[in-house]
Order: C-alpha cells, then structure tokens, then sequence
C-alpha cells in the first residue's frame, strides 16, 4: 500500500526529485534504507544541507536532526575541526598513495589506547568489508567453518552474512532454532548453510546450540546493542554469558560496533558494559562523517595477516581523507567528561518522551542506551526480534514520525531503525522536540 504525506505542499520539491531521479537510479535512491519500501512512502525527503544538529532539506525545511545520516554524525553535520582537517589534508598533501603515512600509526594508537580488547588494528573502508574479513580471521584462527548470529542484526550485505535480518515469521523456523532466511533472492545456499541463526537474549539457545556444535563453530557474531531492530538492549547477564560461553569453547567473539563504537563511549557499549570481544568492528563513530572503518582485536588473531595467511586489501583502506577525518573525530571525542554529560542529556530525553507517551495514554514506551533510542509502539516489551515482528504497531509509529516531520522534527520512518543523538544537540534542541513529542501524542490520543 502507496502512503501518502498529510501535507504534501512540504516537499514538493522532493517530490520532483524523486521521480527524476528514478529516471536514472534504480528505486530513486543509492541505499535500500531511503527507499519507498524502507519506509520514505511515497517518496524521500532530499536533503539540502546539514549544520550541526539541524537539516534542511530541498523544500527549505529545517529540522532537528535524529537521523544523522543513520549514525556517522556523532559530532553533528560539518564538524568544524573535522571538516579543517580533511581540507587540511587535501590541500597539502593529497588522497591516495598505495603507500602507508605516519598519520595511520597515530589513529592505530588511538583506538588500541582507547579500546581496551584491541591490541591490533587495521583499518577498512566500511563495515561490511571489516565483517567480512573478521570471520576470516575467525574460521582461519580456529579450523571450523560455522557462524552464530542473531534473528534481526545486520552485519552487512556480504553473501556470508546477509540471512534472518528481518525473516517473514512463517519461514524462520521453530523460535529456539530458527532457520537461515535470505535476505533476498540471488544468495548462494551454500552461505546460508555455514550460519546457525539464533535468537536475540536467549542464552539458553546460544548454550544448546554451543553445545550441540561447538566444535564447528567458529565465531559468534552479534551486536552488543541490538541497533538494527529498532533498540534492544541486552538483558542483565546476556553478553557476560555471551563471553564465558565462547571463551570457554574457544570461539572467536566478534563485536559488531559499527553503530555503537565511539557512541555509547569512547570505548563503545563493550567499554559500557564491561565485556571484551575478541575481535571487534567500527565504523559510524569513527570517522565523524567521513566513510571509514576498522577491525581490531587480540593479537594472536590480527597477526594472521602479519605474514599475509590472511589477506586485508584495499586501494582505499588508509586513505588520507579517511585517517585524517578519524584522527580529529577521536580529538574531539576523547576529551574528558563527554561522554557523561551526553548520557546525562539522553537521561532528560527520555525521562521527557516517557512522560510524554504516558500522559497520552498511549501503547509506547522509550529505549536506549546513550545517544541511541528508539520510541516502540508496543502493548509488549520487546526484547528480541521476533517481539518486535509480532507487537511492533508500525502504523503508530508512522502516524507519530509524520507528526514530528511537520513540527520539525526528523529521525528514520522505520520502526525499526533508530534515533541518533549528537554531540551538536543542545539542551534546547531536546526541550523543542520534547514540545514536539508532547503536540504529537496527544493528537493521536485523540484520534485513537
């Protein structure tokens, strides 16, 4: 079913976009998550430009921005001293060399110094390809050749890893033992016979399964934060069973922190709750809106490439732009007491949404950890991907994501994306979408 926008006159302009830009680009757009069916029904929003904590898009309309370009903009959009340091980099010295820079020693030393669990380290160009080559360091590591991973998660795009993102129910299987979906047609079987699916916060599934075939396995593969379902968080005593499980059959644990690296701190959720993965993947937060990557982790593992067992390629990978972008970026986010007075910010933000839903009445309740959240309109509390495939009331959430875009406010259509907190939002900027909130939720406790 085509949606239509409550006031189209808002976006005329990219409206006209859209249809000549489907002309020339498949689904009008270059990423699955802008698409019609990702949820910008009947067509996206064409951003203009960014400034801090505030879009403007192709009609003149400024917006408080929670979408942040679905996370890199941790420091908001144009970081000033980000942004001088990649025209610093440009102007004086070029892009791309095939050849290493001191510059790349100094952005390894800052991520082995912050992170705890990383000893080595070696940068990619995005997650995906970090993904990718850390299960190839975790099946040469250890001889076996299968993949846990959870119902809901996205990993990247790679043939290996792109099964039971967001299954349809009535083929994933039994609920302990879900089978491997692909997430669209044109995937090799062969990939998908190499995952066992499991579901989100059920330790007992990961313990049966690790039981059953733990010699086979190589790798568990997870969100710490599950961030692509919505916002689940772990349950008290889940990643620290995650770790005693692996570590004790020898099987390499692998942090996809791609979203939650240097966001919910400076040493992403696994500094938060405490837990070190033995490999571990970054992306979003690192480059401060420039596109870069990295894998990193224990030392006996990352030598595999040393001597080349492991190849690591990539014209681009250690490119100056992205070096630079990311040396400044962990300036910014290193500095003492950020991160605290950032939590404190979300604290009041969601305080604020929680009694806002509540003295609507309304089915919904707030999630999140730091400067991620979401707002799920559920009967139920969610805690895996398969709650949120049955109680998630998609509906709602459109009526009240539209209900915010008019007011000026703007985050991800899809229920189960995210909002994205900065480090450029201001204290006011939570109190005006908090007044938002407030209008939209009682509209729809009037219509409901």
């Amino acid at each position: 079913m085509t949606l239509t926008y409550r006031d189209p006159s808002r976006s005329t302009r990219s409206a006209a976009l859209y249809q000549e830009a489907c002309a020339r680009i498949p689904a009008g757009v270059n990423s699955t998550a802008r698409a019609r069916f990702s949820g910008w029904d009947p067509y996206p929003l064409f951003a203009e430009r960014g400034e801090g904590a505030y879009l403007y898009d192709a009609d003149g309309n400024r917006y408080i921005d929670y979408l942040l370009g679905l996370g890199p903009m941790i420091l908001g959009h144009r970081p000033p001293k980000v942004t001088a340091a990649v025209v610093e980099v440009i102007q004086t010295r070029g892009t791309c060399f095939a050849l290493p820079t001191a510059a790349e020693i100094t952005l390894a030393d800052r991520i082995v110094g912050l992170v705890p669990s990383v000893e080595m380290v070696r940068l990619c160009n995005t997650g995906t390809e970090a993904i990718i080559y850390a299960l190839r360091l975790a099946r040469t590591f250890t001889g076996r050749r299968k993949v846990i991973r959870f119902e809901g998660m996205y990993h990247g795009f790679s043939d290996g890893v792109y099964w039971s993102k967001h299954p349809k129910l009535d083929e994933a299987g039994p609920e302990s033992r879900p089978r491997a979906v692909p997430q669209g047609p044109g995937m090799p079987a062969g990939a998908g016979e190499q995952l066992i699916i499991l579901p989100w916060n059920d330790l007992g599934a990961l313990r049966a399964a690790i039981d059953r075939e733990g010699d086979d396995i190589a790798a568990v593969l997870t969100e710490p934060v599950m961030c692509n379902t919505g916002c689940i968080l772990p349950e008290p005593g889940y990643l620290e069973g995650m770790r005693e499980l692996t570590a004790a059959r020898g099987i390499v644990l692998i942090y996809d922190e791609v979203i939650t690296g240097f966001r919910i701190s400076v040493a992403g959720a696994q500094g938060h709750y405490g837990i070190r993965p033995d490999l571990s993947v970054f992306a979003k937060g690192l480059g401060g809106g420039f596109p870069v990557a990295a894998l990193g982790g224990r030392r006996d593992l990352m030598s595999l490439v040393s001597d080349g067992t492991v190849s690591m390629a990539g014209t681009y990978a250690g490119n100056t732009i992205a070096v630079a972008a990311a040396n400044a970026a962990l300036d910014e986010l290193a500095v003492p007491g950020l991160y605290e007075a950032m939590h404190r910010r979300c604290e009041r933000f969601y305080a604020g949404l929680e009694r806002v839903l509540t003295d609507a009445r309304l089915p919904a309740y707030v999630t999140g950890v730091g400067p991620v959240l979401q707002v799920w309109f559920a009967e139920r509390p969610i805690r895996n991907y398969r709650d949120a495939a049955r109680y998630a009331n998609h509906d709602l959430f459109r009526r009240w994501w539209e209900g915010m875009l008019e007011r000026g406010i703007l985050f991800h259509p899809g229920a189960f994306e995210n909002l994205f907190v900065s480090f450029a939002h201001t204290d006011e900027d939570i109190d005006a979408t908090l007044a938002a909130a407030r209008d939209v939720a009682r509209d729809l406790a009037s219509r409901a």
